[in-house]
């Protein structure tokens, strides 16, 4: 599988950055076919960094209402991927 294909995007929310300034940590939406595997190989290509480990996260989509009916989120993967101690991740 190509790396950009994995590596759908960044996620940046406060508990993320919070994650990757504390933790070393970072989020990433990531194909739903993704394996770990898959998700260490693209990271450690697209960014040159050591990948510790990986954990995946499947979130499955919510039921939204509006005064035209119900509807669905879409699900999506997630993976949070622990960075050696001395790489770093710039994303700005």
């Amino acid at each position: 599988m190509l790396a950009t294909r994995v590596i759908r995007r960044p996620i940046v929310t406060e508990k993320a950055a919070f994650a990757s300034g504390t933790f070393n940590r970072h989020t990433f939406e990531v194909a739903s076919d993704a394996r770990k595997a898959d998700v260490k190989a693209a990271i450690e290509e697209l960014y040159s960094v050591r990948v510790q480990s990986v954990a995946i996260q499947n979130r499955k989509g919510q039921q939204r209402r509006s005064r035209f009916g119900y509807w669905k989120t879409p699900a999506t993967k997630r993976a949070i991927v622990k960075i050696h101690p001395d790489d770093r991740i710039e994303l700005f």
